[in-house]
C-alpha cells in the first residue's frame, strides 16, 4: 500500500508532498499540472519491485524523455541543479522509503542514485497496473513482440498493459468479491472477454466480436474484467488509470465507479485521475462511511508552481477546476435565457 510521495525539483513539480488513502484517490487539475506524473511515478515503484529492474531505467521507459535521457524529467530552471521523487509505502507495521536522485547534466540513468530501503522494496513486490488513456487490447495482436525487439516509440505502460491482459486465468474458482465485480462488468457489456492469438474478443450470445469492432467504453470495461478474471487485481494489488471516463458513455460511468468502490473493498488501492463531473458525483453517491476514499486537487499559484491540497469530501475540493467549469456553462444558460433583461 503507497502511503506518501515527496516530489522536489521534479517533472511538474518544485516541491510536492502528497499523503494517501490506502483505498480510493482521485487526482483532479486542468491540464498540464502533473496528475498523470503522480500515477506514473507510482505505478514504476510498484512495477520495479516485481521485476527487480532498474528504478532510474523503469522511469524513462514510462515517463519517455527525449532520447531517454533522465535528467530531461528535473524540472527545468535556470543553471545546474537536481531533482529527487520519494516513494513511501507500507507493509504491515513498516514502511518502506525509496527515493531516486537525479542531476540535471547527467543524461543516463545509470547516473541516478537510488537510496532508502533498497534491499526490503525489492523482496516485498506490490502488483500493479497502469490503464493508460489510449485503450491498446485492439492493437495487441504482435504489439508485445515488436515493442520487446524494435525501438519504438512508445511509453512502456501500453507493452505493459497488453502483457498483463494476456495473462491467463487463475486457477480455481473466483471469490465472492472477484465474482460480484465480475457480474457487474459482464452485464454492462453483455458478454465475456476471450484471447486467441494475442486478439481480444468479446464472446455473447451473438458469437465472438474483436475487440477492432467494438465501441471503445466497452473495450475499457471489458480490459478490467479481463484485469479482475486474470488475478492481476487482487486482494493488496494496486490499480493505476488516466482518465478512466475517456471515450465511456455517461451511463457506463456508474458502473465503472460502483466496480472501483468493490475492488477497493477487495482490498486493491486505485488512484485515477479525472476531468469528470460525473465521475465525482457518483463516487460522492456511491461511498458509504466504511470507504475509503480521498480526493486531491492539483493547481498552479501565482508563481505558475504545482500545489496539491487534498479532501475527504467531495464537497470539501478545492479549487475544483470541474465546478468552476460546471458553474460557468450554468451562468452561461442563465444570461442566455435571461436575454437582454440581463443586461
Amino acid at each position: 500500500m503507497f502511503t506518501r510521495i515527496v516530489f522536489d525539483r521534479f517533472t511538474a513539480f518544485q516541491k510536492a508532498d502528497i499523503v494517501f488513502s490506502p483505498g480510493i484517490n482521485v487526482l483532479i487539475g486542468e491540464n498540464g499540472t502533473g496528475k498523470t506524473h503522480v500515477l506514473k511515478a507510482l505505478y514504476a515503484a510498484a512495477d520495479v519491485s516485481v521485476t527487480k529492474k532498474s528504478f532510474a531505467e523503469k522511469l524513462t521507459k514510462v515517463f519517455l524523455p527525449s532520447r531517454e535521457h533522465i535528467n530531461r524529467l528535473v524540472k527545468r530552471g535556470v543553471g545546474r541543479g537536481s531533482g529527487s521523487l520519494e516513494v513511501f509505502r507500507k507493509i504491515g507495521t513498516e514502511e518502506l522509503r525509496l527515493r531516486l536522485s537525479i542531476n540535471s547534466w547527467e543524461d543516463s540513468h545509470l547516473k541516478a542514485t537510488l537510496s532508502g530501503h533498497k534491499k526490503t522494496w525489492f523482496e516485498h513486490p506490490v502488483h500493479s497496473v497502469y490503464i493508460p488513456v489510449k485503450e491498446m487490447l485492439a492493437n495487441a495482436p504482435g504489439f508485445k513482440s515488436l515493442y520487446e525487439t524494435r525501438n519504438i516509440h512508445f511509453e512502456e505502460v501500453y507493452a505493459d498493459i497488453i502483457t498483463k491482459a494476456l495473462l491467463p486465468p487463475l486457477r480455481g474458482p473466483s471469490d465472492t468479491a472477484r465474482r460480484k465485480i465480475t457480474s457487474i462488468l459482464q452485464k454492462a457489456i453483455d458478454g465475456k472477454i476471450t484471447v486467441q492469438k494475442e486478439e481480444f474478443f468479446l464472446r455473447n450470445k451473438q458469437g465472438n466480436l474483436e475487440f477492432t469492432l467494438l465501441a471503445e467504453g466497452f473495450r475499457k470495461l471489458g480490459l478490467l474484467w479481463t484485469l479482475v478474471q486474470n488475478g492481476t487485481l487482487l486482494n493488496g494489488s494496486v490499480l493505476f488509470w488516466d482518465e478512466p471516463e475517456a471515450n465511456l458513455n455517461p451511463k457506463l460511468i456508474k458502473t465503472l465507479i460502483e466496480v472501483l468502490i468493490e475492488l477497493q473493498r477487495m482490498g486493491v488501492q486505485v488512484f485515477i485521475s479525472t476531468h469528470n463531473y460525473v465521475v465525482l458525483k457518483w463516487f460522492d453517491l456511491l461511498t458509504r462511511d466504511s470507504d475509503e476514499i480521498k480526493y486531491y486537487s492539483l493547481f498552479r499559484d501565482k508563481e505558475f508552481n504545482v500545489n496539491v491540497k487534498s479532501a475527504d469530501l467531495f464537497s470539501d475540493i478545492t479549487p475544483n477546476s470541474i465546478d468552476d467549469a460546471f458553474e460557468d456553462i450554468i451562468g452561461q444558460e442563465i444570461i442566455s435565457e435571461m436575454g437582454d433583461l440581463g443586461k
